[in-house]
């Protein structure tokens, strides 16, 4: 559970405009579906039916249940979705009870605080690819060791994220990749292909990028050895944190990377068909 103090609750409860059971500007449908999809969690789940079972009242509960960075990190959610509702509709900056202005700062405080507690810089990088209900499920097991601190229980479970983030990755960019083949294998392949693309612009990304073919190499002996993948004794907290960031930072990476190539490509079919418009 999160440690929010009454004073924190109070700030918190004030700029949300949580006092007539509502939350900003959210309809029961809106609500769920951006907690769902800035925790990977259902605010509607049973475990959040808390008193009226109002959205405030969930959130409330969301409060009392969740570890201290996933509340954190939607609270800093929050503020962005209302700085952006008001950015785009005049009308959102004339509320007076729900955003309160003065209290911003004093949320990304608190949430920015709560956020301090996990180990892992880039967990927001490790999120399913795919609408399948496994990929989520993976995730969301994955995210919920970290934000309890336990790394070390979820090492077997970040090889098969891995394992299945770069086969989709492959599969969407026509790399054949025989099931057989271990993460380090695929992963070469998928970097082989990025250097045909032109996506990797500077010899010093591509040396830091073959260098973590050999890193997942030994994750197959971490995977295989020192996890609950089979019945071993774990690997230490510390050698997981290490293992989780390193991971995490290069699925980063290779986001950034297939958000400029889905650019491009777009650019490209924009300009297609302009060429095929007959003047």
């Amino acid at each position: 559970m999160s440690d929010l103090t009454s004073i924190e609750k109070m700030k918190i409860e004030k700029y949300l405009g949580m006092a007539s059971g509502y939350v900003l500007d959210f309809s029961n449908r809106t609500f769920q579906e951006f907690i769902l999809e800035n925790t990977g969690l259902d605010i509607y789940d049973d475990k959040y039916d808390f008193a009226s079972g109002s959205k405030a009242n969930r959130l409330r509960a969301f409060w009392k249940e969740e570890p201290n960075y996933i509340v954190g990190k939607l609270l800093k959610d929050f503020v962005e979705y209302w700085e952006a509702r008001k950015l785009i509709d005049y009308n959102y900056r004339e509320e007076k009870d729900k955003g309160n202005d003065p209290l911003k700062d004093e949320v990304l405080k608190i949430a920015s605080r709560l956020m301090e507690n996990t180990p892992v810089e880039n967990i927001d990088a490790i999120k399913p690819l795919t609408d399948e209900r496994g990929f989520s499920t993976l995730t969301n097991t994955i995210r919920e060791s970290i934000y309890k601190n336990q790394p070390e229980l979820a090492l077997d479970r970040l090889h098969t994220f891995v394992t299945k983030y770069i086969r989709e990755l492959c599969n969407r960019h026509g790399v054949v990749c025989d099931r057989s083949k271990p993460l380090h294998s695929i992963f070469g392949e998928y970097i082989k292909k990025l250097k045909e693309k032109g996506a990797i612009q500077s010899i010093m990304t591509e040396r830091i990028l073959k260098m973590s073919i050999s890193i997942l190499e030994s994750f197959n002996d971490v995977r295989n050895n020192q996890s609950f993948a089979h019945d071993n004794i774990l690997l230490n907290y510390n050698e997981s944190v290490l293992i989780f960031n390193n991971v995490s930072s290069t699925i980063r990476f290779i986001e950034s990377i297939e958000k400029s190539l889905d650019i491009e490509k777009k650019k490209e079919e924009i300009d297609t068909e302009w060429d095929e418009i007959p003047f």
